[in-house]
């Protein structure tokens, strides 16, 4: 099911799937980050929805934020695309489903952002992860500084956002930015193993359990 042109949404034994569709980099424009939260959105309420898996296809997750469109924008259109960008990874994060991010090659900037709002990472022992905005002359959007602080603390968070160093999988792991390391070509099928073991719970229980997280 195609939500609009960037993005596609896929039901399949209770596991939906939100793929990014946006090749070769499914670098985030406004259009394709509100057609984000309105899958997002759609996975949250439908019925036979037990997990959610976020996917970027075989090659790359996701780049972070379009470049030629970001350079485009004035001051007043850069905030906007900055509310629009923090509305989609706010929309996954509200999914009352267990999400994974199944991440393949790159997660950068904004893009990482978006994995950090699922439940549970999932990527191949290849990827490369990074707050790299700032190796745009950019700072991150809006919230997406507080999520990567609450992953791995503050003082490691400032160092990957001053610096837009790109980190290896192992350093990911280490930093808590990734939670499992497998093969490349085995990431997806490994976020649905674990999108399975939900299957038999109850949908509501599960909703109310990831709601309890939010209270802090």
């Amino acid at each position: 099911m195609d939500i609009g042109e960037f993005v596609q949404l896929h039901v399949t034994d209770g596991i939906g799937t939100l793929l990014l569709a946006r090749p070769p980099r499914n670098a985030l424009t406004r259009q394709m980050c509100r057609e984000v939260a309105a899958a997002a959105e759609e996975l949250g309420q439908r019925s036979d929805v037990t997990a959610v898996i976020v996917y970027g296809g075989h090659e790359v997750f996701c780049t972070g934020d379009d470049d030629h469109e970001t350079s485009t924008l004035d001051a007043a259109e850069a905030r906007v695309a900055g509310a629009v960008c923090r509305a989609a990874v706010d929309a996954v994060a509200a999914i009352p489903r267990p999400t994974v991010a199944a991440v393949t090659g790159y997660a950068l900037g904004s893009g990482l952002t978006l994995a950090l709002a699922a439940d549970w990472r999932i990527s191949g022992d290849n990827v490369k992860v990074g707050s790299t905005e700032i190796l745009s002359g950019r700072a991150p959007a809006e919230g997406a500084a507080a999520r990567l602080a609450a992953a791995v603390g503050d003082s490691r968070a400032k160092d990957l956002v001053f610096s837009g160093r790109f980190a290896g999988a192992e350093e990911a792991v280490a930093l808590g930015l990734v939670d499992q390391l497998v093969a490349p070509d085995h990431v997806y099928d490994e976020a649905q193993k674990w999108a399975r073991r939900f299957l038999d719970a109850s949908p509501e229980a599960l909703a109310t359990a990831k709601a309890a997280f939010a209270v802090r």
